[in-house]
């Protein structure tokens, strides 16, 4: 019954190799579908949907979801393991929303745990804490977005409210797990891309036990043309990428905080 868990059936759009971002050394990211959040920057609106989709890139319907098992990622994943022993690398889920798939993905985390493999999550951490637990089992390595301390304007942007996250954010910072838990902002302006948004953010990421770094990430209208293909209008409009300058003074308030910042993940 052991290796039950190999069979576990999860829906995936994205298997991105050799990326030096989303957790140390050189990593394979998997992208899983589903996501409970619509942020209105999503460059990923293809995550978006459980369901399996069709979209147009460069003139050409493209399918984005399959469904695959445990196993078989972990063959995919073997096949960059020298990467990864060199490196320090490993695996990172990524989204969508991880937590949307508990069974898949807390599954594909014990797997890589046996395999020796270092384990890392992108998340919202929107879900209960019970679904969280049974990631944090085997997770080496938790980036999790705190987007806004309002919870208002974080429902405005993203459809729905932040307590639950934020609280979260706590249970996982006191879980008693061995999982290192960083804290990620996507800085989007005319949402939080403001000395005094940042502050709150950092000030509440410091006050959180175990937690010494907190990364700006710059918005970017690199999805832009996705949505297009899924004849979606997008909901960022014209909204421009943060300048360097503006970037470096948020940072400046990071490092105020008491936190080891840096621009980009």
């Amino acid at each position: 019954m052991e290796q039950d868990y190999l069979k576990v059936t999860g829906r995936i759009f994205d298997i991105q190799r050799y990326s030096i971002h989303d957790g140390p050394g050189i990593r394979t990211i998997v992208f899983l579908k589903g996501c409970v959040l619509r942020c209105k920057w999503c460059c990923n609106p293809e995550s978006q949907n459980y369901k399996i989709e069709t979209m147009m890139r460069a003139g050409e319907l493209v399918t984005y979801g399959r469904d695959v098992t445990v196993e078989e990622m972990l063959d995919e994943v073997e096949k960059d393991r020298i990467y990864y022993r060199k490196s320090g690398g490993g695996v990172t889920l990524s989204g969508g929303e991880s937590l949307c798939q508990p069974d898949f993905g807390a599954a594909l985390l014990k797997g890589l745990r046996a395999h020796g493999i270092h384990t890392a999550m992108e998340s919202m951490a929107c879900a209960e804490f019970d679904t969280i637990r049974r990631f944090l089992e085997n997770l080496d390595l938790y980036l999790m977005d705190i987007k806004h301390m309002e919870p208002e304007k974080h429902k405005a942007f993203t459809g729905r409210s932040n307590e639950l996250m934020l609280e979260n954010a706590k249970k996982i910072a006191t879980s008693g797990y061995n999982t290192k838990l960083i804290i990620r902002v996507p800085v989007i302006p005319t949402f939080n891309a403001t000395p005094m948004e940042i502050r709150a953010i950092a000030q509440y990421a410091a006050s959180l036990p175990g937690v010494e770094k907190l990364h700006l990430l710059p918005y970017h209208q690199f999805g832009r043309d996705k949505y297009e293909g899924l004849g979606r209008p997008y909901p960022m409009g014209d909204v421009e990428t943060p300048s360097p300058q503006l970037m470096q003074e948020l940072l400046e308030e990071v490092r105020r905080a008491g936190l080891k910042g840096q621009i980009g993940g």
